[in-house]
């Protein structure tokens, strides 16, 4: 068994060995790659066959998660059709560790027809690979850490390092924030901590308003209509009050209670958030607000938008 942990500890050295050399070969045609990405104005296509198929698969995912449009071509599905996903304008990335794999080398000539850019991942610059690229990302010609020297591990790891460099560099240059990438997760934590309250209010025609000369059965009838908990008592579009279903039970003894104005019975001031604020704020208001059912969303002139509702923030997982 030390003997496998030593072997193991060795695999991990070589491989970094390998990403050491990788390093030092980050040159002008890095630069120009990340250009070529930025610049394109189709969709970034990885293709590979063997292991680096699977590396380019991931490869395409970063791209894709990080702002730039791409998908992952297998180079014999291409054959048989798939080719008619590629147009001219697209930017095609190459990944061959021997630069001679022939489900790759055949589409060579073939994308060149159409127009498209290449980008060759290889060991090997003077590969057919090599030559026939617009743009070459050199791999180190180190040897694999297998025990027997076949297994793709030292060039399959510099390969998916190197993918990495290029997606985030190119994440980098754009000024990629933290917002974008969350709107290509909507369904993740980030992505939720990051959506702004715009993004999950209900509109204001969804939302259940009076005047400020309304009485108690008006706002009984605009919540009844809309279907919510509470009624937002307005003044020219403003936001001055809301009436819910604990005012209604704080006054229900009263027997004129329907026709009592509003603006003697509604909660003023209320509880609200700026359209602006991110939706993890409102959950805050409406936990510590002692479970408020429904949220006014307003503007810099406290006029309000819409509202957001306890029950979406629970069906959206928020709480």
């Amino acid at each position: 068994m030390t003997d496998l942990r030593e072997f193991g500890r060795a695999v991990l050295a070589q491989e970094a060995e390998g990403l050491r050399l990788l390093q030092e070969m980050i040159g002008p045609s890095f630069e120009a790659a990340v250009k070529a990405v930025i610049d394109c104005k189709g969709h970034v296509v990885v293709t590979g066959v063997g292991k680096p198929w699977l590396i380019g698969q991931k490869i395409s995912a970063t791209l894709a998660s990080t702002g730039t449009p791409s998908f992952a071509l297998h180079p014999s599905e291409a054959v048989h059709g798939d080719l008619g996903r590629i147009r001219s304008h697209d930017l095609v990335v190459a990944l061959s560790n021997s630069g001679e794999s022939e489900e790759v080398t055949r589409l060579l000539p073939v994308l060149k027809r159409l127009g498209c850019s290449i980008v060759g991942v290889t060991s090997n610059p003077e590969s057919s690979l090599g030559r026939h690229s617009d743009l070459l990302l050199p791999l180190p010609k180190a040897p694999e850490a297998c025990p027997i020297g076949m297994a793709p591990s030292v060039s399959t790891t510099a390969m998916l390092a190197l993918g990495d460099a290029l997606a985030l560099a190119v994440m980098k240059a754009r000024n990629f924030t933290r917002e974008d990438y969350a709107r290509f997760h909507p369904g993740g934590a980030l992505g939720r901590s990051l959506m702004k309250v715009a993004e999950i209010m209900r509109p204001l025609e969804e939302t259940a308003l009076v005047g400020v000369t309304a009485v108690v059965g008006d706002a009984l009838h605009a919540i009844t209509l809309h279907k919510t908990g509470a009624a937002f008592v307005v003044e020219l579009g403003v936001l001055r009050g809301v009436f819910t279903d604990g005012d209604l039970r704080r006054h229900v003894q009263d027997e004129s209670l329907l026709s009592t104005p509003i603006v003697d019975v509604m909660t003023s001031p209320c509880r609200s958030i700026h359209v602006d604020r991110l939706a993890p704020e409102a959950v805050r208001i409406m936990v510590e607000g002692r479970r408020i059912g429904e949220l006014p969303v307003v503007n810099d002139q406290a006029k309000i938008l819409g509202h957001i509702a306890l029950k979406d923030l629970v069906s959206m997982n928020f709480m």
